[in-house]
């Protein structure tokens, strides 16, 4: 039997899948999505709960001045979300059935941005982030037809798996940096968190100090801190995530096998989360004396290749002044660079950072 094929579907799933890599995620997608389901235009909004800003905010040929308004004024109070899961709803029955004046000011905004004809779907992911898409006409447009609210329907199940794909990806190439640095010989232990506390990834030698089983130890795909106030520490790390701003530093006693200095770093995930991501923890031995190289400076603690080479010059017993002149910058450029690398890493002294480096260098 001869099954024929839309050849625009197939170009669409291709846009949708291939495009989560793409410089541009999402914007080709859109643009079909929209002559797909003859929409003026589609948006794609993907945001963490009690952000006040979405991770992502895509709507390729709108106006962008609409999209400025949206993101000031009325991204926070936002009614038309927390649909039912999964569904294809329209805005029209969505507000069906309410008082003439219940969301005037959010209708306003519709009728500015193009008109009220919405059609619109959320993909909830394990409570961490959600997925809107919606696809609109403008008010001089007939309404979408049931034909193709289906179609729309249809494409669910395949932009769940590409937004679960695509927070994947962010993920593995936030994590390449400071693996890199963990995995390049510096023995460093390293363990990278989820929000939820879970294990992503860890290193041998982390893998080692969660199995001597004193102080931290791995229970199922979690790590278990023995001190109460470890456990909250990490717990805090992880709600506040990049909000908390450049790195934390804490010890973890061990009376038998030594005691560990924990450096904790959070991993942006901007594309999904707006500014939360996961924890990236390097655990280390405080008496090894070994000093960091630039490169695993700048992976480790953010800063540009200056400011690390700057670090690294410090790092080895040097004053501002002697790390100026070994670098062949002038001494008040090597000020702005320490002030900078202080801001990042939330540190106020330069011993403060030479302790940190130190730290980092077990």
């Amino acid at each position: 039997m001869d099954v024929s094929v839309d050849p625009r579907f197939s170009d669409l799933l291709a846009r949708l899948f291939g495009g989560i890599d793409a410089p541009q995620p999402w914007e080709s997608f859109l643009e079909a999505l929209a002559r797909w389901l003859d929409a003026t235009f589609a948006t794609l909004i993907i945001a963490a709960p009690g952000r006040g800003l979405p991770g992502t905010f895509i709507t390729p040929g709108a106006d962008p001045d609409h999209a400025r308004m949206y993101l000031g004024n009325y991204f926070t109070d936002d009614p038309f979300q927390n649909l039912p899961e999964g569904r294809v709803i329209s805005f029209g029955e969505f507000i069906a059935g309410k008082p003439p004046g219940e969301h005037a000011a959010y209708r306003e905004y519709l009728v500015l941005a193009g008109g009220e004809q919405v059609l619109a779907v959320d993909l909830r992911f394990g409570g961490q982030f959600e997925a809107r898409f919606r696809a609109t006409r403008t008010s001089d447009r007939p309404d979408f037809t049931a034909r193709e609210r289906a179609r729309f329907q249809e494409l669910v199940p395949h932009m769940r798996i590409a937004v679960g794909l695509f927070e994947k990806l962010q993920f593995a190439n936030a994590q390449h940096g400071v693996f890199r640095s963990a995995t390049d010989g510096l023995g460093l232990a390293l363990l990278v968190l989820d929000r939820q506390g879970r294990i992503v990834s860890s290193n041998l030698l982390a893998e080692r100090i969660l199995a001597e089983g004193e102080a931290l130890r791995r229970a199922g795909d979690t790590v278990r801190f023995d001190a109460t106030a470890l456990k909250q520490k990490v717990a805090d790390l992880l709600s506040s995530g990049s909000d908390a701003g450049g790195v934390s530093r804490f010890r973890i006693p061990r009376p038998e096998h030594g005691d560990l200095v924990a450096t904790a770093r959070a991993i942006d995930l901007p594309a999904i989360h707006s500014g939360t991501g996961a924890l990236a923890l390097f655990l280390a031995r405080p008496e090894n004396d070994r000093v960091l190289d630039p490169e695993a400076i700048r992976d480790l603690l953010g800063v540009t290749r200056a400011e690390a080479r700057l670090c690294a010059e410090l790092a080895h017993g040097h004053s501002l002044v002697e790390a100026a002149r070994l670098l062949g910058i002038a001494h008040n450029t090597a000020k702005a660079q320490l002030r900078s690398v202080f801001a990042k890493t939330q540190v106020h002294r330069q011993s403060q950072l030479m302790n940190l480096l130190g730290a980092l260098s077990g």
